[in-house]
């Protein structure tokens, strides 16, 4: 018997920057706007869960864009992007979802992110405080550290590495039909895009001499790491949520890099509580 979910996608043209790009997102649900954004060489698929659980779409109203370059949003068909290197950098990240929450009349959304995603949620809650009520940043860090981008982008670079690699990326203990999902989705990136993706995550981000300028009051800023997160460990994001006053962490167990898609039921436990936490909120 055939079953609906309850998403819905749509296509949207935003001008971000004076160039017109068409737009895929997703959405489900009705409440809250929260806003989740995926990491470097990902997709919107990451938080798929998420749209057709009836615990969090009856409360909430998930929005799950692909960035441009990424998914089902194309390079924009108006310049000759072909001939330029691609690189994401974070003005384009701001402008592109403040450009989303103005055209989809979203007041004060939640804004959580992973990864990459994770990295732009605590720059968002810096720079934004009265645009997002609240932000969750999962897996994120006070900055990339060094890393030759190159190493992204290279002929040995495979689709078989990429498999391998996202999967060394997953935790042991999330199940596998999830984890091979992770690693489908991995495949999907094209070289240049995870490269560009990392010039923000590895060059751009860095809240050093920052820490102390968060003003949890305006935007809450909630922290979850994976225990097995090769990239931000526990231990990184209990000293960065210690230097952002009133900012809350929770470690991921048994979790890694990208929790809301290797095991979801799992990560779901540690959502709730911060969703029905920020609902409380006075606004």
């Amino acid at each position: 018997m055939a079953r609906f979910e309850a998403a819905v996608g749509r296509y949207i043209h935003l001008i971000i920057q004076g160039i017109e790009y068409r737009i895929f997102y997703e959405e489900s649900g009705q409440g809250i706007p929260i806003i989740c954004q995926h990491a470097g060489g990902g997709d919107g698929l990451t938080w798929r869960h998420l749209l057709d659980d009836k615990d969090i779409i009856s409360r909430y109203r998930v929005i799950i864009p692909d960035l441009p370059y990424h998914g089902r949003s194309l390079p924009p068909e108006s310049i000759e992007w072909w001939k330029q290197e691609y690189k994401l950098t974070k003005s384009f990240l701001f402008d592109f979802h403040l450009e989303l929450c103005s055209a989809l009349s979203l007041e004060r959304p939640v804004f959580m992110g992973n990864a990459l995603g994770g990295f732009l949620a605590l720059d968002v809650a810096l720079e934004y405080p009265d645009k997002f009520r609240a932000v969750i940043a999962v897996g994120a860090a006070q900055r990339g550290g060094p890393a030759t981008l190159d190493t992204f982008y290279h002929p040995n670079v495979t689709n078989d590495y990429r498999r391998t690699n996202s999967m060394y990326f997953c935790a042991p203990y999330s199940p596998e039909r999830y984890r091979r999902a992770v690693t489908w989705g991995a495949m999907q990136s094209p070289g240049p895009i995870t490269k560009g993706d990392l010039y923000y995550y590895f060059r751009e981000h860095d809240l050093t001499g920052k820490l102390d300028k968060f003003d949890t009051a305006r935007c809450a800023v909630y922290l979850l790491t994976g225990d097995y997160n090769p990239t931000s460990s526990v231990e990184d994001t209990t000293a960065l949520s210690a230097q952002i006053k009133g900012a809350k962490f929770s470690a991921l167990v048994g979790m890694s890099h990208s929790g809301m898609a290797e095991n979801p039921v799992v990560f779901k436990k540690y959502l709730i509580p911060i969703l029905d936490e920020i609902a409380k909120q006075p606004q």
